[in-house]
C-alpha cells in the first residue's frame, strides 16, 4: 500500500514539475485543519513529508492562519503549536487578518508563481483551489498523507498549452529569462536613490541683504526746498537803472 501511494505521488509530482515548474524544496502551505488532522493521526510532518514526496520540503503557513487558530481557543491548541513551528510566509493582510482559507487562496493567485502546495482538510477550500490550474493539493485520509491527482481544470490547461492555444506561466518565465540572457530585453534593476549629502547651510543664504539705495529724498528736505522757492518768488528783482536813480 505504501509503495502504491509513493508511485502515485511520484507520478503527480512529475506532472507538476514538467508542466508548472514545481521544484525542491517543496513549499507546503498548511492550514489549521491539516495541522489538527496530523495531530490526531500522530503524523510527524517534518519526518514523513520529505519521505513521501521524495525530496526536501519546507513547512509554511501565514499570519492569518495563526491568528485564526489563536481565536479558536484551547480545542486547537495542539494544531496551533504545529503551525507555529512552520515558516511564516508574508501575506497581504497586514492591517486586518482574514480567515485561513481566504488567505491561502490569495497566496496562490495569478498562477501560483511561488509553486506552493496547499495542505488542507477544508472541502470548500479544496473545491476553490481546483478551479485554478497548477496547484498541488494535499490532504490526510485514514491517518495517511495523500498528494491529490491534478484537477480536471489543471489537466485541461496543460492540454491547451500542448496544443498551442495557451502559454503556461512557467513557459512565460523561461522565455523572459532567455530573452534577458541574450540581451533582447533589459532586465529591470531597482533604481538606486542618491543619498542627500548632509552639510552646512548654503553660504549664499548667510550673506546680509544689501539695503536698496533711496532714490527719493526725505520729506523734510522737500519742505525746505518748497519754502525757499516761495521766498524767492516774494522778493522782487532790482534793476541796475533803478539803483542809479535811488543813488
Amino acid at each position: 500500500m505504501k509503495i502504491t501511494r509513493q508511485k502515485h505521488a511520484k507520478k503527480h509530482l512529475g506532472f507538476f514539475r514538467n508542466n508548472f515548474g514545481v521544484r525542491e524544496p517543496y513549499q507546503i502551505l498548511l492550514d489549521g485543519t491539516f495541522c489538527q488532522a496530523a495531530l490526531r493521526g500522530r503524523i510527524q510532518l517534518r519526518d514523513q513529508l520529505p519521505r513521501y514526496l521524495m525530496g526536501e520540503t519546507q513547512l509554511c503557513t501565514t499570519r492569518c492562519v495563526l491568528k485564526e487558530l489563536e481565536t479558536l481557543g484551547k480545542e486547537l491548541y495542539g494544531a496551533k503549536l504545529i503551525a507555529q513551528k512552520c515558516q511564516v510566509r508574508n501575506c497581504r493582510h497586514v492591517k486586518s487578518a482574514v480567515s485561513g482559507s481566504e488567505c491561502l487562496l490569495s497566496m496562490v493567485e495569478e498562477g501560483n508563481p511561488h509553486h506552493y502546495f496547499v495542505a488542507t482538510q477544508d472541502q470548500d477550500l479544496s473545491v476553490k483551489l481546483k478551479k485554478t490550474p497548477g496547484i498541488p493539493l494535499m490532504f490526510i485520509i485514514q491517518n495517511t498523507m495523500v498528494l491529490d491527482r491534478p484537477s480536471p481544470r489543471t489537466v485541461a490547461f496543460v492540454k491547451a498549452v500542448e496544443s498551442g492555444q495557451l502559454v503556461s506561466v512557467h513557459e512565460k518565465q523561461s522565455i523572459k529569462q532567455l530573452k534577458e540572457e541574450q540581451g533582447l530585453v533589459r532586465s529591470r534593476e531597482p533604481r538606486r536613490r542618491r543619498k542627500k549629502k548632509v552639510g552646512g547651510p548654503n553660504p549664499l543664504s548667510c550673506l546680509k541683504k544689501k539695503k536698496k539705495a533711496q532714490d527719493t529724498k526725505s520729506p523734510a528736505s522737500e519742505k525746505k526746498r518748497k519754502r525757499n522757492r516761495i521766498r524767492n518768488r516774494s522778493t522782487p528783482k532790482v534793476l541796475p537803472e533803478q539803483q542809479g536813480v535811488e543813488g
